[in-house]
């Protein structure tokens, strides 16, 4: 496996302390791994294998383990003396009432716990409630161009071409790791991700959201693709379905887009006045979790490209761990603010629209 450092030094530093560590992220963009490169981690340090407890939740093996009673006791047999243990406990959304089984098993035993889950309500409800003030979110993202071009030094069959030409394949193929991993046509690729779009929209969006008119959430998501870099708002949506003989109130729209941001399918870019130093409340960006989505769902399209580009710009200032805002300054754009604790920058792409 190739070590993913920037989010294993983030977990490493965590080790032993006194939080709960959550990754979350879209599905597949290498979360699963990270919690084995995790346990890896561990054993070299000395833990001792039997209190390393690693549940996968996708796994048929547990199936059963399906609330967070069940999930308690098994851990509670699983723990046999008053050393420590350390639990990682994968895709943990697929559990009922999992909070409450975190928290008891951090307040009965001496445990380091770590979690991954592909829905962002994990922080925003639940946990929160359970452990406000005591958990820490790793966000983890697909490959970043560096670390594609890692696997591809790695796992390409082929020579590699130029920076320019691997690029291209980047900014197609986008950056979901095991896709990288081996030899693939672009046919099994796109199929593969179209696969794990449908995946998070199932089970992430909605079976998690209760979304029952599944071909009006499809047309919401062909249009926010379609507009991916372009600023726009829900009532922009609304209008839009409207002229097409569509009604759906804004209500609607703002849940959708809400449930498909907790799905990590999309992010929500919020405009930002630099002169009056605020957040503005309309026409925000949208951007996809990883540009190969926007291509498996939508096609190639030529004319999407500047906001392909301007959506790689924006993951990795993402990755790089800053808060990225659309730029408004009077009356001119600037792509992107990004801040990260009293450090601003402002980025203008000169990206032909």
């Amino acid at each position: 496996m190739i070590l993913r450092e920037t989010y294993l030094k983030q977990l490493s530093d965590y080790i032993d302390k006194p939080f709960v560590k959550v990754l979350t992220g879209l599905r597949r963009c290498g979360k699963s791994v990270l919690l084995m490169m995790l346990r890896d981690r561990l054993l070299q340090s000395g833990v001792d294998e039997n209190h390393i407890i690693h549940v996968n939740f996708e796994s048929f093996e547990v199936s059963d383990l399906d609330d967070g009673k069940k999930l308690y006791e098994y851990l509670k047999a699983k723990m046999t003396d008053g050393k420590r243990y350390y639990i990682l406990l994968d895709e943990i959304q697929e559990v009922e009432a999992w909070e409450k089984a975190v928290n008891a098993l951090r307040v009965d035993f001496d445990t380091d716990i770590y979690i991954t889950g592909s829905n962002s309500r994990l922080l925003s409800s639940e946990l929160a409630t359970y452990l406000a003030g005591r958990y820490i979110e790793i966000q983890v993202y697909t490959l970043s161009f560096a670390e594609y071009l890692l696997f591809r030094q790695e796992y390409g069959s082929e020579k590699a071409g130029t920076i320019y030409q691997e690029f291209g394949q980047y900014l197609r193929r986008g950056g979901f790791p095991s896709l990288h991993a081996g030899t693939y046509s672009d046919e099994m690729v796109y199929k593969a991700i179209y696969d794990i779009y449908s995946s998070a929209i199932l089970r992430d969006t909605i079976q998690h959201n209760r979304i029952r008119d599944v071909e009006l959430l499809e047309r919401v998501i062909k249009y926010v693709f379609d507009n991916v870099g372009n600023m726009f708002s829900a009532k922009n949506v609304a209008d839009y379905f409207k002229s097409q003989n569509r009604r759906i109130d804004l209500n609607t729209v703002y849940n959708y887009l809400s449930a498909l941001e907790g799905a990590f399918i999309i992010y929500r870019i919020p405009r930002y006045d630099i002169k009056g130093r605020e957040i503005l409340k309309t026409n925000e960006k949208y951007f996809v979790g990883d540009q190969s989505l926007l291509y498996a769902v939508m096609g190639f399209k030529d004319r999407l490209i500047s906001g392909v580009l301007e959506n790689i710009v924006m993951l990795e200032l993402k990755r790089r761990g800053f808060r990225v805002f659309v730029g408004k300054s009077g009356e001119k754009e600037v792509d992107f603010v990004a801040e990260k604790a009293d450090r601003r920058s402002e980025t203008r792409l000169g990206i032909g629209k």
